[in-house]
């Protein structure tokens, strides 16, 4: 039962930060940065929140630490009153390139396509 019950809320927090995330002022946060996975802990007391930029790692690596720095507090702060949680997770973002990692994948299986 403790297994379905951090998913339900692993999927809400992924849906309520998708959505927080837009309303983010911070020009060092891209605003085309998706959420690739959220992973809580046992506890539910940390959500590890894996992050991509559709701009490059580079723009990706300086979003996560400008959302580490000054906007994880926010955030927490807004989960907490969206979603109905006795304890709201820590926030720690993580930046993800597996987006950029399929689609130079995607460009090397058409470029072999091409080829034929």
């Amino acid at each position: 039962m403790a297994g379905y019950k951090i998913n339900r809320v692993t999927s809400d927090i992924k849906i309520a930060l998708s959505e927080l995330l837009r309303e983010v002022k911070d020009p060092r946060v891209s605003q085309l940065l998706s959420i690739v996975k959220v992973d809580v802990s046992g506890d539910m007391s940390y959500a590890t929140v894996y992050v991509s930029a559709i701009e490059g790692s580079e723009k990706t690596v300086e979003s996560v630490k400008a959302l580490n720095k000054s906007v994880a507090g926010y955030l927490r702060k807004q989960l907490g009153a969206s979603l109905s949680l006795r304890k709201v997770p820590e926030l720690r973002f993580v930046a993800d390139d597996s987006l950029e990692r399929s689609a130079q994948i995607s460009r090397i299986i058409k470029s072999f396509g091409d080829e034929e």
